[in-house]
């Protein structure tokens, strides 16, 4: 039996003790200020099972009038990170978790089933790609493996003469200047969080403006600390380091899966998108996006946007509650946002300039699907300034048929934004019909 078949049989078998209440509309929880029910608890929280299909001949995302969208790489192996170099070329990493989780309490053989049912069927590969389109179509016709069979990697990041790729239990450093097509050995910079339970594997990865530090984001080692609080230690925290010997220190805390770390190019502030805490029901609690304060603690696992309280985490700590800052916007719940890049003089028409797009792998603990869209927030002054809308989907339909689920987004040199879609093992690139169009890579 598939594994999602094995994860629907299961959910059948175990009823929840009683009915969720309704569900509410994700735009309410969308912004500085979203609505917050009342926390639930369940024997088995609601959950809804992707059933991912990939995408026929001839069938790509949707996206808005006056846009293009193409396959620029198609027949990838779990695509999740893609950093566009200025040469032209696109560098992606294909990764899948390391498989060590936590099965303390009987729900939890009832998560494995789920998630993995909730994934495309191709292993993916953990490798380094590089991808060079040589004829400017838009399309890559070059595919080199720079590195293979790393321990899932996820985070990329290229400057100064090196290349650094984030495993989950390591940060790595190859020399490289863009161009290259072969890579030697690299060097262990320094470890990062992993241990015997590896529960958020997805370490992240970018580079302050002026190079002087890099920024890695390491996610919880478990919902609420249900791996006991021993476990969590350097977790749910980006850590600085620096990147010439790897020294490093916690740079903020309380964050659960910090992921899609970059920098906003008008005020320099560091950037994040966080997936929160699950098992509280359909609409708790909202993923974000927030900037991120030196030395600032934003709450997990003792309270939640700000200081709401959960009343699962003991021994309780009202002393870190009360340190809790609330996030600067609320993606609503469940949207799993993996990616974040800042729009930054490409060809996009003027609404999108100094705006944020968002990869939302998309939900699989709510009855109905949320996320599973690259989502837009349009900023001013450094801050968003309005509703987070749409920009590029069709990755599912409303029978919960899922096509695709996109994680790390980039631009590339033209300025035409990359989306990794781990469920259809595609890059998506999505450019201007007038404008963007793909440079050649220097020889």
């Amino acid at each position: 039996m598939s594994p999602r078949l094995l994860a629907t049989a299961a959910l059948a078998a175990l009823a929840l003790t009683g009915c969720s209440k309704e569900i509410i509309d994700p735009s309410r929880q969308i912004g500085a200020d979203p609505f917050l029910p009342e926390p639930q608890q369940f024997l088995i929280p609601p959950m809804g099972i992707a059933n991912i299909v990939g995408w026929k001949s001839g069938q790509t995302p949707t996206v808005p009038e006056g846009f293009t969208i193409t396959a620029f790489a198609t027949d990838l192996a779990g695509p999740r990170r893609v950093l566009g170099l200025p040469n032209g070329d696109v560098l992606v990493v294909e990764s899948g978790g390391p498989g060590l989780e936590g099965v303390n309490r009987p729900k939890d053989i009832i998560y494995g089933m789920v998630l993995g049912a909730s994934h495309a069927d191709k292993p993916p590969a953990n490798d380094l790609l590089l991808l060079r389109d040589t004829d400017g179509d838009g399309k890559a016709d070059q595919k080199t493996v720079l590195a293979s069979k790393l321990d899932s990697p996820f985070g990329i990041v290229v400057n100064g003469g090196y290349l650094y790729v984030a495993e989950t239990g390591a940060i790595l450093r190859w020399d490289f200047t863009p161009g290259q097509t072969r890579l030697g050995r690299p060097t262990r910079l320094t470890d990062l969080p992993k241990g015997t339970i590896d529960h958020h594997w997805t370490k992240d990865l970018t580079i302050s403006p002026d190079g002087s530090r890099l920024y890695a984001g390491v996610g919880s080692n478990s919902n609420i600390v249900e791996n006991g609080l021993e476990a969590e230690e350097g977790r749910a925290a980006i850590w600085e380091v620096h990147p010439e010997d790897g020294a490093k220190r916690i740079y903020a805390t309380g964050l659960r899966n910090p992921n899609g770390l970059t920098f906003n190019p008008t005020t320099g502030e560091l950037w994040t998108v966080v997936n929160e805490r699950d098992e509280l029901g359909n609409d708790l609690v909202p993923d974000y996006m927030t900037h991120v304060q030196a030395g600032a603690h934003y709450g997990w696992p003792w309270s939640y946007y700000g200081q709401h309280v959960d009343k699962r985490v003991k021994p309780e700590r009202p002393d870190m509650v009360r340190k809790a800052i609330p996030p600067d916007y609320a993606l609503s719940s469940h949207v799993a946002g993996l990616g974040l890049v800042f729009e930054n003089g490409s060809a996009f028409p003027a609404q999108y300039k100094g705006g944020a797009f968002i990869g939302e792998h998309g939900s699989w603990d709510r009855e109905k699907p949320n996320g599973y869209q690259v989502a837009f927030v349009p900023f001013a002054n450094g801050r968003p300034s309005g509703k987070a809308q749409t920009f590029v989907g069709g990755f599912t339909d409303k029978d919960f048929t899922v096509r695709g689920r996109p994680v790390g987004v980039g631009f590339d040199a033209s300025g035409a934004l990359l989306i990794a879609d781990d469920g259809g093992n595609v890059i998506w690139r999505v450019a201007p019909k007038v404008a963007a169009t793909p440079p050649k890579p220097a020889a």
